[in-house]
């Protein structure tokens, strides 16, 4: 008898022991959140930062596609760069007072990677070529240099975790 009473306390075991199963896929699908609000901090200031990169984009040197001739789009390129660069600054510093770090670099092969993907080629295109110099997206349109878009790396330091994000910002207009 005793033994009849094992093998069904191990049968129930068993049972027991499938019937977590279910549980535990569960949990594995919804995976573990860790801190919930320390993530959307991070979301937030991923969203901010790439937000006042938008901005910076489209208001850093209004003038430098009016300004330049297609053969000195480096020129052009080095002006705008210039003048976003004090941008960065202002975004870069923002969050330090919350012990928050953002870093934003430009990203010359994300640029490249969307000229090929956006700029027309072949006949009956309405612009001319582009070319993606130091991170910048240029385009030759009625012989000047026109900024379409400039790719970043932003990184985000904050509570010992990093966020990477690669990003391309179109220039409106």
């Amino acid at each position: 008898m005793t033994d009849e009473r094992g093998q069904l306390v191990l049968v129930a075991a068993v049972v027991i022991a499938l019937a977590f199963v279910p549980v535990l896929f569960a949990y594995l699908q919804f995976g573990y959140a860790g801190d919930a609000t320390a993530m959307t901090t991070r979301d937030d200031t991923g969203a901010a930062t790439v937000a006042a990169l938008d901005r910076s984009v489209d208001t850093a040197a209004p003038h430098v596609s009016r300004q330049y001739a297609w053969h000195e789009s480096v020129h052009a390129v080095d002006a705008y760069r210039a003048a976003l660069d004090g941008r960065l600054a202002g975004i870069t510093s923002a969050g330090l007072a919350d012990g928050t770090a953002v870093v934003v670099d430009y990203n010359a092969s994300a640029a490249t990677s969307y000229a090929r993907a956006h700029c027309p080629t072949g006949d009956g295109r309405t612009f001319g070529p582009c070319d993606a110099t130091e991170g910048v997206v240029v385009q030759e349109r009625a012989d000047r240099t026109h900024v379409l878009a400039v790719a970043f790396d932003v990184t985000i330091v904050e509570d010992g975790s990093e966020t990477h994000l690669t990003v391309v910002v179109r220039r409106a207009g």
